[in-house]
């Protein structure tokens, strides 16, 4: 892993630039975040795959923990309520995924993992999330799941990929599925006893979370970020939205700069405007999870997978757009877009004959790929892996075996290469000219008053803020890391920008400046890596 010494060392170097090279007003000499890594793991672009049915079941991704399973046997609660729950659950988490799934999954640039949990994983952390719960009389049964987890966040590190936790199944079920830990109605929207005892998990969740990077040899720090509740289907977003706000002003205190990500509940627009409005801490990020497939309705059906291809393909179609403006409304508050879940799966009715259905998924892969890329500040992929091998659209191993899913994501590492700071800053001196020359030339075309040193000053840090992800990562990971929440980090360089120079008409031209110094950054790697 890189030494926190040489990336501090670094951020003296962009203090340094900050203040000695500029012609404006002099900038506050301000650090990133007290610990360099938790900022890298958790603001990096996440390339990411779901490691589904771990820690909570679901039966058409693995079937054999389910075979002494009470009726109807779909959930976690009904493998509890069967025989030999205990030792069959325990058996499950310890052969599902092992270690060398990491290692196989950093040699290929997945640098993060979505790990679905329900609340009564943590009860080996803490049996109160029990109490009232469908789960109270099972707390043998999953006691052995909390130490599971700490050593999966242990085994990922080791290998340079974080884990976003996803709630997957709260006390009461947020949806009708039965991935939310029952085979029962939902209860948590229509009783408030649930929803406060939800608050209380992820209090106990978050706090572990802050002793493991405390007191943990080795401390854990790869947890990327918190995702408060899986798919949930409220009767009223606006009671939704209120419990997300409540619970992202009460975790804040315990861990201020942990990430929190919400579901959109596809009503990604609502969402947006929403997460605009929240005011959260500044430095909270906020991740709006959106789940894309295209398998499961009749319109879906009833479309080729060129054509789903296509839509994704074509900047001007009604998705990329979407995409685009949400990333933008979100960059603008300092949160980030996230396809928490994907697949290449598609209906049979939209794969075509003559043509090799792998083929096609490919394309449609290769189309959302794209997309995510331009857009996102993160991805994941639905699932990992299933116990049947050879499902190309939902298994991403099978897929990247078959040549369905890429077999490497993010810009290759290049062995050997060491970064030469002073040869990076004559670079980036260099692409200034260049592109302040541009700035200046295009406005001069429109009289009026303008502040260019503002978006030089932009470009320098947006460079100097991107640069050091490319060389943060263990090298067990065989692509680097880049800045993938840019809104997050605008948003505080503006800050620190208007509290130095005062408020000003001219404040975009900062910002252009910093998106174009953070753009020319990650262009100039990727020459060094070629």
């Amino acid at each position: 892993m890189k030494k926190v010494s040489e990336f501090l060392d670094k951020v003296h170097h962009v203090k340094d630039t900050l203040t000695s090279r500029s012609t404006g007003p002099e900038l506050p000499q301000v650090g990133v975040v007290q610990d360099p890594r938790l900022e890298f793991y958790r603001s990096r672009k996440q390339r990411g795959v779901n490691l589904g049915s771990w820690f909570v079941l679901e039966r058409w991704i693995s079937d054999s923990p389910f075979a002494s399973a009470a009726p109807p046997g779909q959930s976690d609660l009904d493998v509890a309520r069967g025989s030999n729950a205990k030792a069959i659950l325990e058996r499950h988490w310890d052969t599902w995924i092992t270690e060398s799934d990491f290692e196989w999954l950093a040699q290929r640039g997945v640098n993060t993992v979505r790990l679905p949990i329900g609340y009564y994983h943590l009860c080996g952390a803490d049996p109160s999330v029990f109490p009232g719960t469908d789960f109270q009389s099972y707390q043998t049964t999953f006691e052995g799941a909390w130490p599971r987890i700490v050593t999966a966040l242990t085994t990922a590190q080791k290998h340079g990929v974080g884990v976003l936790i996803d709630l997957h199944a709260a006390p009461g079920k947020q949806n009708r599925d039965s991935h939310s830990g029952t085979s029962l109605d939902p209860a948590f929207f229509s009783n408030a006893r649930h929803r406060a005892r939800t608050v209380h998990v992820l209090r106990i969740l978050v706090s572990k979370l802050v002793e493991l990077r405390q007191s943990n040899t080795p401390p854990i720090f790869n947890v990327v970020g918190l995702e408060l509740l899986n798919e949930p289907q409220p009767n009223s977003h606006d009671d939704l939205q209120k419990w997300y706000t409540q619970v992202v002003h009460t975790l804040a205190p315990i861990d201020p700069g942990m990430p929190i990500y919400i579901s959109d509940c596809w009503q990604t627009d609502q969402y947006a405007a929403y997460i605009q409005a929240l005011n959260a801490p500044p430095s909270t990020i906020v991740g709006l999870d959106h789940h894309l497939y295209r398998c499961f309705t009749s319109e879906d059906i009833s479309t080729s997978a060129d054509q789903h291809a296509g839509a994704l393909w074509d900047p001007n179609a009604w998705a990329p757009k979407m995409f685009a403006a949400t990333a933008e409304k979100l960059a603008s508050a300092g949160a980030g877009l996230v396809v928490g879940e994907w697949s290449g799966a598609l209906n049979p009715g939209s794969l075509q004959n003559g043509r090799s259905h792998d083929e096609q998924r490919k394309n449609y892969v290769a189309a959302q790929l794209a997309l995510f890329e331009r857009c996102c500040a993160g991805w994941f992929f639905w699932t990992y892996k299933k116990e049947s091998p050879g499902d190309t659209g939902w298994s991403y191993r099978d897929a990247v075996q078959s040549g369905v899913f890429p077999d490497h994501v993010g810009v290759r590492r290049r062995p050997g290469l060491r970064l030469d700071r002073e040869a990076a800053d004559q670079r980036r001196e260099a692409v200034l000219r260049d592109s302040l020359g541009q700035h200046s030339s295009y406005w001069d075309q429109y009289p009026g008053h303008y502040e260019h040193w503002r978006f030089e000053h932009g470009f320098r840090q947006g460079w100097d803020d991107a640069y050091p992800f490319f060389s943060f990562d263990d090298e067990s990971l065989t692509s680097v890391s880049e800045m993938g929440f840019r809104g997050h980090w605008l948003t505080r360089r503006v800050s620190d920008h208007v509290h130095a120079s005062g408020k000003s008409k001219s404040i975009w031209e900062f910002e252009h400046g910093y998106n174009q110094g953070v753009d020319a950054a990650r262009k100039d790697f990727e020459t060094l890596c070629e």
